[in-house]
């Protein structure tokens, strides 16, 4: 029976990595050894789980039915063990967390140092990742996203205020260039583009003033999918660019970078923490999320 267990363990993390080399990795043990442990449970079962190539492994309509009947009730195992903790004088887990560049660098880590001391036995992974995944799927605990990103079937709980895009450049920029009256301006001047990773197009830039809205198709030398390169593309004079205005608010101060296109500032609501509303909070997870929690 212990065998057993541990060749469907092998091949459900297989499954769900669809990679041997990271299944190896993930359960710390060898490639080989992992393979052998798949082939045998193929072979008890007569049955072909995984279809594999020199590039990627799949599961067969076999494996894809196993994977489906025995991962949950691993996932629910590790629930009941990560669970125990609350019978332990300190809360204590592993979490993980799905975030983009921007809500990991100017929210969630910045609580979580004041949090974590205060919990040595909690550890929490921070995955950056600016596409929108499926936190069930990629074994996440939570995710962050802005309010009207979250999904409906998710519980969401505010991290942040709301959050106000702007457009910047910098002094040098503007002065060689000229600042843009309204948004159609923008077909004039160099713009530091953003690839969105979901979808794989770019980012129209949002625009309101009173009950107007306009999004914007720019164009420019440079296209980013990280928000860090985007501020250094900015402050470095290569044109104008739209950014989160926490980011750029402490270059404000002292005019490495100058706002633009005021009166068409666009708010959004602030990021969330969301996770699925079956999941049973541990008391660490329950910790955390409340210190994460925002506050006016």
């Amino acid at each position: 029976m212990k065998q057993h267990f541990s060749e469907l363990l092998a091949f459900v993390t297989v499954a769900r990595e669809k990679s041997f080399t990271r299944a190896a990795a993930h359960l710390g043990v060898s490639q080989s050894a992992l393979s052998h442990t798949v082939r045998a449970l193929e072979t008890r079962l007569g049955l072909r789980l995984l279809t594999r190539t020199t590039r990627s492994v799949a599961t067969t309509d076999a494996g894809e039915r196993l994977l489906a009947t025995v991962a949950p009730r691993f996932d629910e195992i590790e629930a009941e063990v990560s669970a125990l903790s609350e019978l332990r004088d300190k809360p204590a887990g592993n979490i993980r967390i799905s975030a983009a560049d921007h809500a990991a660098n100017t929210v969630l880590w910045p609580k979580l140092a004041q949090f974590l001391p205060q919990y040595p036995d909690i550890k929490i992974e921070i995955a950056v990742n600016n596409s929108f995944i499926d936190i069930v799927s990629e074994r996440f605990d939570a995710g962050v996203r802005l309010g009207d990103e979250v999904a409906k079937d998710m519980i969401a709980v505010r991290i942040a205020p709301d959050l106000r895009m702007v457009i910047v450049a910098s002094p040098e920029y503007l002065a060689k260039h000229g600042s843009p009256k309204t948004p159609h301006d923008l077909a004039t001047y160099n713009c530091i583009n953003r690839r969105l990773p979901t979808y794989g197009g770019l980012y129209a830039w949002e625009f309101r003033k009173g009950r107007r809205e306009l999004d914007v198709r720019v164009e420019g030398q440079l296209i980013f999918n990280n928000s860090q390169l985007i501020l250094q593309a900015a402050l470095a004079g290569f044109g104008l660019a739209s950014m989160p205005e926490d980011a750029a608010q402490q270059y404000f101060a002292n005019e490495r970078l100058v706002p633009v296109l005021k009166e068409w500032t666009r708010s959004f609501p602030g990021y969330h923490l969301y996770y699925p509303s079956r999941r049973q909070a541990s008391p660490a997870f329950s910790l955390m999320v409340d210190a994460l929690r925002y506050r006016d």
